[in-house]
C-alpha cells in the first residue's frame, strides 16, 4: 500500500465520505458484473496532491480521495481481518456485489436453511444459492465507508441490465455488520 505523509487534522463529513462512496461506485462501474471486492483506502485529496501531483487533477475539489488497494481474495472475511491502515489514512471504502430479494423471500430462505443450521459453512452456501434462483432478486453493487471520526455511509447502486444504475440509495440501517468490520480495520 502506498505511504502518504500524516493527515490526522483531516478528517472529513459525512457528505465527505458519501461523495468519496460515489467515486468508488463509479470506479466500479467501469468492472464486468462478478468482479471480487474491491477495497479503497480513503486519502484526503489535499495531502494525496501534494505526495502525488500528477494522480489529482488541479481542479479536484473533493476532501478525500479513493486510492484502490490491490487484493488477492474475494473473501470479505479473510480481506477483512487481515487488513489494516497506516494513521495517514483517515477511512476506508469497499464495494462489493450483492443479491437483493423482497420481503416476502425469506420463507424461501428459511425453507432452504433449516435442515443446514448446524453446518454454518453449508447454510450459507445454501442461503447463497436460494437467492440466486429467487425469481425476483436484484443485484446491486454496495459500497460501504468509515472514517475514522466515527462517519459512517453506505450506498446501494442497482444493477440495471448490464450497467450500474446511477441513482444510489441509501438508508441508516444499510450495511451495518459490513460497516462495523470496516471500522474495525481503522483500529486495528
Amino acid at each position: 500500500m502506498t505511504s502518504f505523509p500524516d493527515s490526522a487534522g483531516s478528517s472529513g463529513s459525512q457528505a465527505d465520505l458519501g461523495n468519496a462512496l460515489a467515486q468508488c461506485l463509479t470506479y466500479a462501474a467501469d468492472l464486468p458484473w462478478g468482479s471480487q471486492p474491491t477495497l479503497f483506502a480513503l486519502v484526503p485529496t489535499a495531502v494525496l496532491a501534494a505526495q502525488a501531483p500528477g494522480l489529482v487533477d488541479p481542479d479536484d475539489d473533493s476532501a478525500l480521495s479513493p486510492v484502490v488497494q490491490e487484493t488477492d481474495t474475494d473473501d470479505l472475511e479473510q480481506l477483512l481481518t487481515t487488513v489494516s491502515w497506516p494513521p495517514q489514512v483517515v477511512g476506508c471504502a469497499l464495494v462489493t456485489e450483492i443479491t437483493l430479494l423482497p420481503p416476502d423471500a425469506e420463507a424461501d430462505l428459511d425453507a432452504a436453511l433449516e435442515p443446514l443450521l448446524a453446518d454454518a459453512d453449508a447454510a450459507d452456501e445454501a442461503a447463497r444459492r436460494a437467492a440466486h434462483a429467487h425469481p425476483d432478486r436484484r443485484t446491486a453493487r454496495l459500497a460501504a465507508g468509515v472514517l475514522r471520526n466515527g462517519k459512517r455511509v453506505a450506498l446501494l447502486a442497482l444493477r440495471e441490465g448490464d450497467a450500474q444504475a446511477t441513482d444510489l440509495q441509501t438508508h441508516p440501517d444499510l450495511a451495518p455488520n459490513l460497516l462495523d468490520s470496516l471500522a474495525e480495520t481503522l483500529h486495528a
